[in-house]
């Protein structure tokens, strides 16, 4: 057990340098172009032109350039936005993701619960109407687009019904922190929440149902029937642990992808101010630090999610750990 984690351990490392270089590549490195004039921003004075190059050592060999914008970047991150008048940008991320969070969080627990008993459900009652009726709803989630919703849901809370007794309790468009008051903070997110989980919430509950139906008729679950158990039982204690390796995969990865800004859609449509709309401001005004440093933000949350997945196949299945 201890040796897969250490050799996890330093394969999330690897990735993550590979990662870091690639990035840095692509944004800085990019034959032809200048990064001085990129980071700098459009029409920049010759004086700010040649403080960027001499801070960001672009006068310099490509390594010590990589090593100073990671500097930046991890250790002083005194990374600086010049179209934003200087603002430094890791502080600004900083202020962000605990908005992404709560939302990614929230919706996460929404979609995990609800997905888990759509899909049990569903398949303790293959092929009735109950089955095929929770499936078709799971296929509608995943067919409306999140931003059509999200401003459907604005349109019935926020105007057309805000003023009766069903959505009165409905916050402006916006982000109340959880210190400084947990009941606004949940007002403000849980519209978004429900928005966000729509779409994971057909997704997931449509593998787990396969998954489910199709571990029916392997040997431990006939086994498991042949020795007396109860058909529920066999399902909730052997089908569904074991089902619960293809979820943890997807939710591994899901969670880490709207966690690193993938929730842009949801938080530009509620006035959420996260990570994702970081992005979406900073590819609006090509401002090349912030744009870089969120994908970083984003890589990492990708990578360490899979390792923790890895380690959680290792308590799931014992078969990965024997492997290993």
């Amino acid at each position: 057990m201890m040796a897969a984690l250490l050799r996890r351990t330093g394969q999330t490392v690897l990735v993550l340098f590979g990662v870091s270089v690639l990035v840095f590549g692509v944004f800085f490195a990019t034959p032809g172009a200048d990064p001085t004039a990129r980071i700098a921003g459009r029409n920049a004075a010759p004086q700010v032109m040649e403080k960027v190059r001499h801070e960001y050592g672009f006068d310099r060999p490509l390594p010590v350039q990589y090593a100073i914008m990671m500097k930046k970047l991890f250790i002083t991150r005194d990374l600086a936005s010049y179209t934003n008048r200087g603002q430094a940008v890791v502080p600004e991320i900083m202020r962000a993701a605990p908005v992404t969070a709560s939302l990614v969080c929230g919706a996460a627990v929404l979609w995990v619960t609800v997905s888990i008993f759509m899909g049990t459900l569903a398949a303790a009652m293959k092929d009735t109407w109950v089955d095929r009726g929770l499936m078709m709803l799971g296929l509608v989630g995943i067919s409306i687009p999140v931003f059509w919703l999200g401003q459907v849901a604005n349109l019935v809370t926020q105007s057309r019904y805000h003023d009766t007794w069903l959505f009165s309790w409905v916050p402006g468009l916006g982000y109340v922190p959880f210190a400084q008051d947990p009941l606004g903070w949940f007002r403000a997110l849980v519209i978004p929440w429900v928005v966000l989980a729509v779409m994971f919430i057909g997704i997931y509950s449509r593998v787990l149902r396969h998954d489910l139906v199709a571990l029916a008729g392997e040997d431990f679950m006939r086994t498991a029937r042949a020795k007396g158990l109860s058909p529920m039982r066999v399902l909730l204690r052997h089908g569904l642990r074991t089902s619960m390796v293809t979820f943890v995969s997807l939710f591994g990865l899901d969670f880490a992808q709207l966690a690193g800004g993938g929730a842009l859609l949801t938080e530009v449509v509620f006035g959420l101010p996260g990570v994702g709309r970081l992005t979406y401001r900073a590819l609006t005004m090509l401002d090349l630090p912030v744009i870089m440093a969120t994908v970083m933000y984003s890589a990492i949350f990708v990578v360490l999610a899979n390792a923790v997945v890895d380690v959680v196949y290792l308590f799931l299945d014992p078969r990965v750990r024997d492997a290993r």
